[in-house]
């Protein structure tokens, strides 16, 4: 038999009908994608996405298009989803647009794929072998990901790309995800991204319709939607297809029955050339697309149904195979179906496809139910004889999916779980779920003794071995939910996952004597039920850990240990944590599992530094990192740069923080864990904000909030630090907006004291901005209630100073003299519960205890200068900031010192400037002002007796005014004081809130008392 490639070559140049030689109409369209051509060439990277319903003319334009690239000298790489989606084939656009890539630049694919060739080979086999599994987790897909969008920026950098991805209505998952990561994370690189579907196929459920609802939110992304054709296009059209001006009457007819479809158009103008009458042809579209392929010889008409079935190209040798003739009918059968341009060949493989999907959709809807099962088996056989007829990446895949439609479960399943395997090696694990479900589908059809002659296929994660030789060891239903249930969880489907633990759950309980088993199912549960936000997990561990007491040690065991020493360390992180932990570095040694026994030891290390073992636990955890970095487990690794990172900033060392942050993001990011970086981005954004870089702090956390990272909570965390920046720049309704996402982020069913301790003081801080007191004391109030957890004192002390520093502001206000004793006696309790195991927490100490002076009035300049003392060896400027303002303001009250404090207003005044802290410079220069003091060191200051404007151009009636809001008075009692009319009070409290700049009448009143607005002891 010939070569199929030169077959196909030879029938590339067969004459086909139909085709409009002129490009009509959608101008607009191909200038937006020229200018996009244009601008990636100057160096932006461009996306977009083109959509329109089918037969509307998507691919006509995309050729356009693409010829006005090559003329610019840009690569293409083109690449189509493939309509089995669910049944597996992966990436299949991806890849092929990579091979294409690989045939147009060799040497310079191979160059930017160096190093990484395993990984990337789990996308283009071509690259190597992608290697034998490897334990995965959530970051696996996501390194597989980054170093995609890596690859792709490289080969970008030094020529113009165009990557154009083709009916993303088939796409499957990991291609769904693949592209949104792209899309959100290339950001250098000569390359346009080209991606169209059809938009008719897109219903409320279908899973394309959420992703593009996201990437409509992202301004990179242009969204261009093709309509039908106007009258005047369709007459062009026509025009082009018949050489010749077209009968008026078959132009209004076609654009009638057509309805300006570019598609119908073509078909509708080949039926009428064929001399069909119009009462000829079925109204349904269904009929409309048959009636060419049903006017081809009956051996054309034969080879277009095989290849209807096949997939969405077939393989000469393939279909030679299943055609079962001989090569001379083959090939006059393929001329014919390519002359009537129902088929085409692939222009860089040796295959065949449907010149339009929807005539292949309409040739397999019209096989019978037995010929579908028919062909699908022959496929199955053919390529179980010679299974070099497709590509070796896909063969297993393919195997599987002409097998189960072929009803033949018992050939199947095994094709099925093979396939399952093999789809996993490349982190696909939304098509490897789907495969796992259709192997549970069909594991009742089987024989018995065919399920026995299965081996087991796996083992997900830490799954427990059979403890029998796998050889003569059976696979059973349990293991296949274990698979299962891993595979949901890698790939985001936690409400699946969830589902089968419990199936699994049942069983074991029902019929199976298996406790090993049961606790690694309910470690599972654990996790996800924290995941879902619907518990903390805790009864799903102590049932694991029920299970696994008394028997032998195992890595079952150790996870155990390691989930319930993880949950203390987050959640109460005392001795019991503390034992667990050991006692999971014990088990995981024991039975040899290191990657367990490295994520017990940073476990270990984070709980004892929480306990006080600073140097101990500092030094396990650097131990873990360089151990995990040397094997090779780079997410255990990263989870150590997160742990250590954290642990820095609960010691005041927030530089060191920074550095190891910013090592950890670096190593995250170049095995492509996104989520781990989220994390150690997360950490970076709070410690930079600790360190006064504020500016910095908000860029990584809305850079974190940008990213593809999965999990909800380190953008809780981002979203936290951005209300903290927020408040502290003088804007508490944005801070507001801030915490009502963070809240949503981090769930209400899993109190973890990391979250709930800094959301309170959050909330704190905003009430008091805006003078709300009585929030700030319900706050409080129930915070002491739950109570500060052993390690919690990096949240406790800055919520407490919150919280006394709004009762001190709010001294002398009568509103504020009720429940302040209680409020206070709320925060001496608070301060007993925390520890000062670090310089910075002293520092705090140090001024809560003075700021509880202030708020009895009993302050001192000499105990405000020890605050300052204790602050300045440190990198914490607004609080230094904070307490030089404190000082200033003490030294003034008690007489004297004038100079001295008017260098302490002006070094806090420059620390607001720089940081942008608005409500800490404003109080800065309003105390300068009322103490007439000099902001600007050469100026001379005016004599403290000299008259003069000292209350922020409030007129003396204002003045008046504000010391009956700061009482509580409404705008009727201050008019009935006053001798004025209520209209007129209204007036003038507006005219206060707008020369004070705050919004409410409390925060009116709260500003004039920390300001001393309302005395003159100044």
């Amino acid at each position: 038999m010939s070569d199929g490639t030169e077959v196909c070559a030879m029938l590339g140049a067969v004459e086909t009908r139909s085709v409009s030689p002129v490009f009509v109409g959608r101008a607009g369209e191909l200038t937006a994608l020229t200018e996009a051509l244009s601008r990636a060439t100057a160096g932006e990277p461009q996306a977009l996405l083109i959509g329109g319903e089918a037969g509307v003319g998507k691919t006509r334009l995309i050729e356009e298009f693409l010829d006005t690239a090559c003329d610019q000298g840009a690569v293409v790489a083109l690449g189509g989803c493939v309509e089995l989606g669910a049944d597996g084939l992966p990436f299949a656009p991806f890849a092929a647009a990579l091979r294409a890539l690989r045939r147009r630049l060799p040497d310079e694919l191979t160059a930017a794929a160096d190093g990484h060739e395993g990984e990337l080979a789990r996308l283009l086999p071509e690259l190597g072998d992608p290697g034998s599994h490897e334990p995965s987790d959530e970051d696996s897909t996501a390194r597989l990901f980054e170093l995609t969008v890596r690859l792709l920026e490289r080969l970008a950098a030094d020529r113009t790309i165009v990557l154009v991805l083709e009916d993303l209505h088939w796409a499957d998952a990991s291609t769904r995800h693949l592209l949104t990561y792209l899309l959100r994370t290339l950001r250098r690189g000569r390359i346009v991204v080209v991606a169209s579907y059809r938009a008719d196929d897109i219903h409320r459920r279908h899973p394309l319709r959420p992703l593009l609802a996201e990437l409509d939110r992202l301004r990179t992304i242009r969204r261009i939607e093709l309509s039908r054709f106007t009258r005047a296009e369709v007459h062009r059209q026509l025009t082009g297809i018949l050489a010749a001006e077209p009968d008026p009457g078959l132009v209004e007819e076609v654009f009638e029955r057509s309805d300006g479809n570019a598609f119908f158009v073509e078909e509708l103008v080949v039926s009428h050339e064929a001399g069909c009458a119009a009462g000829q042809l079925s109204d349904s579209l269904r009929d409309l697309l048959l009636v060419r392929v049903e006017t081809l010889p009956e051996a054309a008409q034969r080879v277009s149904r095989i290849v209807a079935e096949g997939g969405s190209t077939v393989e000469y040798g393939l279909l030679a195979a299943v055609a079962r003739l001989s090569e001379d009918e083959l090939i006059e059968a393929l001329r014919a179906a390519v002359g009537a341009n129902i088929l085409l060949a692939v222009p860089d493989g040796d295959g065949y496809r449907f010149r339009h999907s929807l005539v292949r959709e309409a040739v397999s809807d019209d096989l019978l139910p037995g010929e579908r099962s028919r062909l699908n088996r022959r496929y199955a056989e053919a390529l179980e004889a010679d299974p070099g007829l497709v590509r070796a990446h896909e063969r297993t895949t393919r195997l599987a999916t002409y097998w189960y439609h072929a009803h033949a479960p018992e050939k199947a399943l095994p094709a099925v779980l093979q396939a399952s395997v093999e789809t996993r090696k490349r982190h696909a694990y939304t098509e490897q779920l789907s495969l796992l479900e259709r192997a549970m589908e069909l594991w009742d059809k089987v024989p018995a003794e065919t399920r026995g002659s299965l081996r087991p296929i796996d083992y997900a994660d830490a799954y427990p071995a059979c403890g029998c030789d796998p050889d003569t060891t059976s696979l059973r239903y349990l293991d296949l939910l274990a698979e299962a249930a891993v595979a949901a969880r890698l790939s985001g489907e936690r409400e699946r996952a969830a589902k089968i633990c419990r199936t699994a759950l049942r069983l074991l309980d029902s019929d199976e004597n298996d406790p090993l088993r049961a606790a690694w199912f309910w470690t599972e549960m654990a996790r996800l039920q924290s995941n879902l936000g619907r518990g903390d997990g805790w009864p799903e561990i102590a049932r694991a850990q029920e299970l696994v007491k008394g028997l032998p040690p195992s890595a079952v065991h150790a996870t155990v240990l390691v989930g319930a020493a993880g949950w203390g360390m987050l959640r109460n992180p005392g001795p019991e944590a503390l034992a667990a932990a050991e006692r999971a570095v014990e088990y995981a040694r024991f039975v040899k599992a290191e990657p367990i026994e490295l994520n017990a030891r940073i476990t270990l290390g984070t709980i004892m530094v929480s306990a006080g073992d600073t140097e101990g636990g500092l030094a396990a955890m650097h131990e873990a990192r360089e151990r995990t970095i040397a094997l090779g487990q780079f997410h255990e690794a990263a989870r150590a740069h997160v742990n250590l990172s954290s642990s820095m900033e609960a010691l005041g060392r927030s530089r060191e923080a920074v550095e190891i942050a910013v090592s950890g993001i670096e190593l995250a990011r170049s095995r492509g864990l996104v989520d781990s970086a989220g994390w150690i981005r997360a950490n970076l954004s709070e410690s930079l904000l600790s360190l006064g870089e504020w500016d910095r702090s908000k860029e990584e956390a809305e850079r974190l909030l940008r990213s593809g990272a999965s999990s909800t909570k380190p953008g809780g965390t981002a979203l936290l630090q951005l209300a903290h920046l927020a408040t502290a720049r003088g804007e508490p309704a944005r801070a507001t907006a801030h915490l009502t996402e963070a809240r949503t982020r981090y769930g209400t069913r899993d109190p973890i004291p990391q979250y709930t301790l800094p959301m309170a003081q959050a909330e704190i801080a905003v009430a008091a901005a805006e003078g709300r007191l009585a929030d700030v004391r319900r706050q409080l109030a129930a915070t002491a209630e739950t109570g500060f957890p052993p390690g919690t004192h990096r949240y406790g002390w800055p919520l407490v100073l919150t919280a006394v520093t709004a009762e001190a502001d709010s001294r002398g206000l009568p509103a504020a003299d009720e429940g302040r004793a209680e409020a206070l006696a709320v925060v001496r309790r608070c301060v007993r519960a925390l520890a000062t195991p670090a310089p910075v927490w002293e520092a705090h100490s140090r001024q809560v205890s003075e700021e509880l002076a202030r708020a009895e009035g009993r302050q001192t300049a000499a105990r405000w200068a020890e605050v300052v003392a204790a602050y300045e060896p440190l990198e914490r400027p607004h609080q230094l900031a904070r307490a030089r303002h404190r000082l200033a303001d003490a030294l003034l009250v008690e007489g004297g010192r004038r100079e001295e404090a008017a260098a302490l207003l002006r070094e806090a005044q420059a620390a607001a400037v720089r940081l942008g802290a608005r409500p800490l410079r404003e109080d800065v220069e309003l105390l300068a002002a009322r103490a007439r003091l000099s902001l600007t060191p050469e100026k001379q200051a005016p004599s403290p007796a000299d008259p003069g404007d000292d209350s922020f151009g409030l007129t003396p009636r204002e003045q008046d005014v504000l010391r009956l809001v700061a009482t509580g008075r409404t705008n009727r009692q201050i008019a009935e004081e006053l001798f004025i009319s209520p209209k007129t009070a209204s007036v003038h409290v507006s005219n206060i809130l707008a020369k004070l700049g705050v919004a409410g009448r409390g925060e009116a009143a709260a500003l004039a008392h920390r300001l001393h607005l309302l005395d003159t002891s100044l």
